[in-house]
């Protein structure tokens, strides 16, 4: 059995176009939600109790199902077109009772929370759109729902901290943007794009490699660890202490 064939043909079917369009558009992006997935079902094995932040249309949320059976997690997301579109593709596992949503902001659904309540949290591409003191916040929120022991598992935009290197490497990713979309004639997707990587790139935003290890470590966290790099892309885990 080819397991990266079959992985593949049940996110084309579950998701169809938004996973098709992200694999040509961010093919690094989706390797990175998969990935998420992955490092939630081999550090939290016996930890069913997962808090999703930034759920949009479902794409991390089913590699996380697909790869942890006893998962049951909680997908935050105040942003109604993209998680109605989950509701509607991920409904079985809805019905199975392993998935409910929460249509508030991150900060807002985390303080609904009880202290050490959670396994772990997961996120996919959410963290970076934060501004800095709301993501310092979130983090915060995170470590406290968090039981002793449980873990913060993030694929995202971590900027590289020499800044020519990052700028190149941007460079590049437009240049696909401009390549991929130009030739599928979604010029409006293509400039709402381009205007979301300016506040991603912004002073206000971006969430440098250092600083935001040291943001965690600020929070509480231990055993922090940046990996599988793919050029702005990267897996960060980090741990509430026992």
């Amino acid at each position: 059995m080819n397991i990266k064939m079959d992985y593949d043909a049940m996110f084309s079917g579950i998701i169809g176009e938004d996973y098709a369009m992200l694999k040509q558009l961010s093919p690094l992006s989706y390797e990175m939600s998969s990935l998420v997935g992955a490092t939630v079902a081999e550090y939290a094995k016996s930890a069913s109790n997962v808090v999703e932040l930034g759920g949009g249309t479902g794409i991390t949320t089913l590699s996380i199902l697909s790869q942890h059976g006893s998962a049951q997690i909680l997908s935050i997301d105040n942003e109604p077109t993209m998680q109605k579109q989950a509701q509607e593709s991920l409904a079985a596992w809805v019905n199975a009772g392993r998935l409910t949503f929460s249509s508030d902001d991150a900060l807002t659904a985390l303080k609904k929370l009880p202290d050490a309540s959670v396994d772990s949290v997961a996120s996919a591409y959410t963290l970076h759109n934060f501004t800095q003191d709301y993501r310092k916040q979130v983090l915060a929120e995170v470590f406290r729902v968090l039981v002793p022991g449980g873990c913060f598992i993030n694929g995202d935009r971590y900027a590289l901290d020499d800044i020519d290197v990052h700028t190149r490497t941007t460079q590049q990713e437009v240049s696909r943007y401009f390549s991929v979309l130009i030739a599928a004639g979604k010029l409006e997707l293509l400039e709402h794009w381009i205007v979301h990587l300016f506040s991603d790139e912004s002073e206000n935003h971006i969430m440098r490699e250092t600083q935001a290890l040291t943001q965690l470590a600020d929070a509480g966290f231990s055993a922090i660890q940046l990996s599988h790099r793919y050029e702005v892309n990267a897996l960060v885990s980090a741990y509430k202490p026992q």
